[in-house]
């Protein structure tokens, strides 16, 4: 796999978080860029928010590093068993800000992602992160219903 998108080649980005959703959205995101011969970069965002844990306990940001990391490596080799150019990324930061920047940074074409169904109050109050991707992305988003 070649380390610089090359323009003819499509590039889809996958926003993976290890939610049932994200498992849905993997499964199309890697049926898309087998079908497309595209590259798939599997991104995961660690939020400042994640690291903390029901009763005061906080995860280090290395410990959630790690999590991800295994989470997206798994679907990695899922892809690459399936013939798909895949590699993955960890981000820190905001999940909808750090989508759409990584989805820029990385000339993506396409970006999946997977759809939580809106029982959370904060989801309610300020939205969700796949709505705010898909009002601000700079490309082509497939929200995949979780």
């Amino acid at each position: 796999m070649q380390d610089v998108h090359d323009g003819d080649t499509r590039r889809i980005l996958l926003a993976f978080d290890q939610a049932r959703s994200s498992g849905r959205a993997s499964e199309e995101a890697i049926r898309l860029a087998a079908a497309d011969r595209a590259e798939l970069v599997v991104l995961s965002v660690v939020e400042p928010h994640s690291l903390r844990l029901p009763g005061g306990v906080t995860r280090r940001v290395d410990q959630e590093r790690d999590r991800l990391t295994v989470g997206a490596q798994a679907v990695v080799r899922q892809a690459r068993d399936a013939g798909v150019p895949a590699t993955f990324l960890v981000w820190e930061g905001d999940a909808a800000d750090s989508i759409v920047e990584a989805s820029a940074a990385e000339l993506a074409d396409v970006i999946v992602l997977g759809s939580r169904p809106r029982t959370n109050l904060r989801r309610l109050i300020l939205g969700s992160v796949s709505s705010e991707v898909v009002r601000r992305a700079p490309c082509e988003v497939v929200v995949v219903p979780g």
